[in-house]
């Protein structure tokens, strides 16, 4: 099975700058924990589309995501990496603007970023390409144990977790 990736940025491949002392989002990190991961007969192919915060993404960013999500999702699941802020927003732009869907998109992200301690991230980019290959066509947010219909859920930002809505 084919799984297309498509990286945005977000907390999930955020890294710490020693020279600047913060956490910032400066390259695609996705394909080096994908390439951790045994994934039998699944092909996954990665595009970065871009590297921001979900805070910074701009309508602009948004139909990007739209365009290159249309351009796949006939073909196969899309599994979008995307920072938790605006992950919702992002996710029913794409539910209104898709056609009829054939296949899950899922979207995902984490916390606290890939590589550090007590990350999430990991765990949430393994659920979500088993949720890609399980669910049904629609499009979805999945983290910590949990798949969300994009409509039904929001950020719970004191729990730092999504719930049902």
């Amino acid at each position: 099975m084919k799984i297309h990736v498509l990286t945005t940025g977000g907390t999930i491949e955020k890294v710490y700058s020693e020279q600047s002392g913060v956490v910032q989002n400066v390259a695609a990190r996705i394909h080096q924990y994908l390439s951790r991961l045994r994934l039998p007969a699944t092909e996954i192919e990665i595009t970065q589309l871009m590297n921001k915060d979900s805070l910074e993404m701009t309508d602009e960013d948004r139909h990007r995501i739209l365009e290159a999500v249309a351009s796949r999702v006939s073909e196969s699941p899309v599994l979008i990496t995307h920072g938790t802020d605006t992950m919702v927003t992002t996710g029913r732009l794409l539910k209104s603007k898709l056609p009829p869907l054939r296949h899950p998109v899922i979207l995902t992200g984490s916390m606290t970023p890939l590589g550090f301690e007590q990350s999430d991230g990991l765990q949430n980019l393994t659920e979500s390409l088993f949720a890609a290959r399980v669910l049904a066509p629609g499009v979805w947010i999945v983290l910590h144990n949990q798949a969300f219909d994009v409509d039904h859920v929001r950020k719970d930002r004191e729990r730092a977790c999504f719930v049902p809505e």
